[in-house]
């Protein structure tokens, strides 16, 4: 069904207020997906905090346009999806990592996490990124760790002069 130019205008709005709150944009070509395919992907994505959509790629370049991804504008080619993450900048790269691992037919073509455009290649190290949640929890263990190792080390140091 053929757009009309205020229908345009208004999908172009809509995309741009995601991408105004969005952390990380992720294109992917889902060309061969069954439609329940891309179900159970649009329900993953919901699980994971991740805005997925559907746009004309002319529609697309003109929601890009003065943002912080407009840099990824010439890789909008052939049918493509696109994945938005709000705070956590993995999240639209893991999602569709991970429904790519059962699922040939969709392929990243770029992502960005902020400036700049990146090639395919980073989607694998952006979805390693930790969750805020886990960075927390690495930081508090190494900043719990040294005072473990004195208390360890005193209590050593106490046990070794009560038995001499």
């Amino acid at each position: 069904m053929a757009l009309n130019i205020e229908d345009k205008k208004l999908v172009v709005e809509e995309v741009s207020a995601v991408l105004a709150d969005a952390g990380s944009v992720v294109a992917a070509e889902y060309r061969g997906l069954t439609v329940e395919q891309l179900t159970n992907l649009r329900a993953a994505a919901r699980k994971a905090n991740v805005q997925i959509r559907v746009v004309k790629n002319t529609l697309a370049r003109r929601a890009v346009q003065g943002t912080k991804f407009e840099d990824m504008a010439e890789t909008f080619t052939g049918p493509l999806i696109y994945a938005f993450s709000g705070e956590e900048l993995g999240n639209a790269a893991r999602v569709f990592r991970d429904f790519a691992k059962t699922n040939e037919a969709l392929v990243i073509r770029s992502l960005s996490i902020g400036e700049g455009c990146l090639d395919a290649s980073y989607a694998a190290q952006i979805a390693a990124l930790p969750t805020y949640d886990e960075a927390v929890a690495k930081l508090l263990f190494v900043m719990k760790e040294p005072v473990a190792k004195l208390a360890r080390a005193l209590t050593a140091i106490k046990e070794q002069k009560e038995a001499a």
